[in-house]
């Protein structure tokens, strides 16, 4: 006897379902993907796309100790099924202020106390493991399999293991190459999000979402076209480096994973399907399946755009003072950024000895910087160590507060088990108590907790412009990966904005004047292309004022969103994205090293009439890569716009709507 659900039916019948051959079926709310669930042994479940197996039987278990166990002498004792159809209002719309949360939910109960809930959406499939004990319980191990077709590719960002550390030591900034997925070893893993592109069908994307109190997932290889689940093991000793940028370092784990309440619920794991490139940067589960906001006041979280000084290493020029560490350059920065409608400045490493933040760098005199912040209505931002603030958090919170300073950063955080996960937590609590934002660096993606913590706007865990520093690693074609794979679990703090642009020939890696590959216009479109409600400006000011018609068009672009659209995608190759604030919309886009011409139909705008202002590459982009136009035009909706792109090229245009009243007197 086989049960199934669909949208017009739903049959319940418990007394055969220990039979092996028993199968649940549950599709999606438009019938394209088939979610079937059986039980022989262990649990088993497999998905179909319009017919076609997609990904083949694959366990899923939560291994207590020998006697407690999802799989082991258990059986299903009910099942239940809903249909949800809602809207979630998002705190911090980096795409979008509304999500449509439309799906179908097995929610499946076990003669044991361990519950599995599975959701169905039409983009993709999800499972969270519950458990109902009485005490608290030390989980050994979570089994999570996940087996693909042959001939599978994947973009996969393993991970490399640093000397001295343990493999878990991970600042999730690895590139993301395609391989053939049989290929990748049992002794090589990855952290996720995973991209997986099957021979044909759609393309796959393996993630988690709501990870909380509990280590984040990677993924080990099997010589196969599978990937099973491991985790960090539970800290139990740890050593503090003496580098510049001290860390803690797990020198013993534990036999166990995790060290849990008897009642609660794990993160979800997530499988996105695509059938078009263009739907996964528009694919939301991660968001809907985290817990909302723990936050009850949001009004003081304002997200926006700031400087940064780090990766140019304060390398000014055209100033009547010594570019420093110092009040006069931070005055300069402040000034820079009331300029061009930035809205804070970051003060990165440096300000402070990395150990103490009250020992501040004699050449800083932060009343007075302060004061001519506040005199200029641009916020103070500071860097600080993971090590250092966790240990003077709450006088160092209270510290800021008194400057003015309502966003930190803390980085060099690096790992993902139990122990530094609720770190995330503990630190994000406190800065909400202090009304501060947060960005964590050398950090896991989010994975749902920039809903669960709106305050916690901002997350590196990518590969981002520093590497243009040291490395020849941040390509375009690397940029135009970012957004199907490593974005698909959260916004990620980039630092876009280089104003020295190379092309393959003409790149160097030159400390205090990095320069980035492609061109300038490919730098201008991440602002819009990537999700970050907070973007931090990487550019040299000394060189921004030298071009304002450019900045003030940067500086003008939102981070918060009230819709985004997807227009065009390849994966690896281009990009088109659309975003609107309030009646305007910014639209950009980017490609690889191959130069490329697209037609943009305007066809989603609103009626009207709207000013464009259109940045493209310039005429000798190819070889300056800092080559750019700017023009103005009118259009709508009605209309389509030809765009030309050089080789790692880009464009951004900004259509801001024209008042019905102020187009009849020009009529």
């Amino acid at each position: 006897m086989k049960y199934i659900f669909t949208l017009s039916m739903c049959l319940f019948s418990f007394t055969s379902f220990g039979k092996t051959t028993d199968t649940i079926r549950v599709y999606s709310p438009d019938g394209k993907t088939e979610l079937s669930i059986w039980m022989n042994k262990k649990i088993y479940y497999s998905v179909s796309y319009q017919g076609t197996i997609i990904s083949r039987a694959s366990s899923l278990d939560l291994i207590i100790d020998d006697e407690k166990s999802l799989s082991v002498n258990n059986s299903i004792k009910s099942y239940t099924t809903k249909k949800i159809h809602s809207i979630i209002d998002v705190t911090v719309s980096d795409r979008r202020k509304k999500i449509k949360d439309e799906y179908n939910e097995l929610n499946i109960i076990f003669k044991k106390p361990f519950q599995l809930t599975y959701r169905i959406y039409n983009d993709g499939i999800a499972y969270q493991i519950g458990i109902n004990f009485n005490d608290s319980l030390y989980i050994r191990n979570e089994i999570a399999n996940f087996n693909f077709e042959n001939n599978t590719k994947s973009y996969i960002p393993i991970v490399h293991k640093r000397e001295g550390e343990d493999i878990f030591h991970n600042s999730f900034e690895e590139e993301y190459p395609l391989i053939d997925l049989d290929t990748l070893s049992e002794k090589e893993m990855a952290y996720n999000p995973v991209l997986i592109m099957p021979s044909s069908g759609p393309r796959m994307a393996i993630t988690e979402s709501d990870l909380l109190d509990y280590p984040g997932m990677f993924l080990k290889g099997s010589n196969s076209n599978s990937l099973t689940a491991t985790f960090a093991p539970f800290p139990l000793d740890e050593k503090i480096t003496d580098a510049m940028y001290a860390e803690r370092i797990v020198t013993k784990r534990a036999e166990y994973i995790a060290h849990i309440p008897g009642k609660r619920k794990l993160p979800w794991r997530i499988i996105m399907i695509a059938d078009e490139d263009k739907k996964l940067p528009e694919n939301d589960m991660v968001y809907k399946l985290a817990t909302p906001s723990k936050i009850k006041d949001l009004s003081w979280i304002t997200p926006g755009k700031a400087t940064d000084e780090w990766i140019i290493d304060i390398n000014l020029f055209n100033i009547p003072f010594k570019a420093g560490i110092n009040t006069e350059t931070y005055k300069y920065y402040i000034d820079f950024a009331k300029r061009f409608g930035f809205d804070r400045i970051m003060m990165d490493a440096g300000w402070s000895d990395n150990n103490d933040l009250f020992n501040i760098t004699p050449e800083i005199n932060m009343d007075t910087l302060s004061a001519y912040a506040k005199s200029k209505n641009i916020k103070l931002s500071m860097w600080t160590l993971a090590l250092t603030l966790d240990k003077q958090l709450d006088s160092a919170l209270l510290q800021f507060k008194k400057w003015g300073v309502d966003f930190i950063m803390t980085d060099f955080i690096d790992r993902d088990d139990q122990k530094m996960v609720n770190f995330y937590e503990r630190i994000a609590k406190a800065c909400a108590d202090q009304q501060i934002m947060i960005m964590y660096h050398g950090a896991h993606p989010p994975k749902g907790f920039n809903r669960t913590y709106p305050n916690a706007i901002g997350r590196e865990g990518v590969l981002g412009s520093e590497y243009s520093v040291w490395s020849q690693k941040v390509t375009p074609q690397h940029n135009l990966i970012l957004p199907f794979t490593r974005m698909l679990a959260g916004p990620f703090d980039y630092e876009p904005g280089f104003l020295n642009n190379a092309n393959k020939k003409s790149f160097r890696n030159i400390e205090g004047n990095p320069m980035s590959y492609g061109t300038r216009c490919h730098q201008l479109a991440m602002f819009v292309v990537y999700d970050s409600p907070i973007q931090i400006f990487s550019g040299n000011p000394s060189q921004g004022y030298l071009e304002p018609s450019f900045m003030e068009l940067l500086g003008s672009i939102p981070t918060g969103w009230d819709e985004t659209i997807i227009v065009d995608a390849k994966i690896g190759e281009y990009i088109v994205t659309a975003r609107k604030k309030n009646n305007d919309w910014y639209i950009a886009g980017m490609n690889n090293w191959n130069a490329r011409e697209q037609i943009i139909n305007l066809d989603f705008l609103d009626s009207g009439n709207y000013n464009a202002t259109i940045c493209i590459d310039g005429i000798n982009a190819e070889k300056f890569s800092a080559d750019y136009s700017i023009k103005q035009s009118n259009v709508n909706k009605t209309n389509n716009i030809s765009i030309k792109s050089a080789q790692g090229g880009g464009f951004l245009l900004k259509l801001s709507k024209i008042d019905a009243r102020t187009d009849l007197k020009h009529n």
